[in-house]
């Protein structure tokens, strides 16, 4: 069990970071202009998909384990802070340090 918490814990990190280390759409599909930014509503947009990603993944996680416990909007709230809070570094890569 401990493996696939750490495994949660490490893919929030990095699906958390992803919208803000690159300019492409989910790391994959590259937008229209070629040398264009995200803007940062886009980039919230892919936040909020990665975040839901990522809560399924770990729900599977817990159905594969057996117990499935009963999570209210408490759990919800805190996790969604939690991965905004994982954010963090990206965002500062990309909008506070100086070019």
């Amino acid at each position: 069990m401990s493996v696939a918490v750490w495994i949660v814990i490490v893919l929030a990190l990095f699906g958390a970071n992803l919208p803000f280390l690159n300019q492409r759409l989910f790391a994959v599909i590259p937008l229209r202009n070629a040398g264009s930014k995200k803007s940062f509503w886009l980039r919230l947009l892919e936040l909020l998909v990665c975040y839901f990603l990522l809560g399924g993944l770990a729900y599977l996680f817990e159905v594969s384990i057996g117990n499935v416990f009963p999570q209210g909007w408490e759990f919800f709230a805190i996790s969604a802070c939690l991965f905004i809070v994982f954010a963090f570094p990206g965002f500062v890569y990309q909008y506070l340090r100086r070019q």
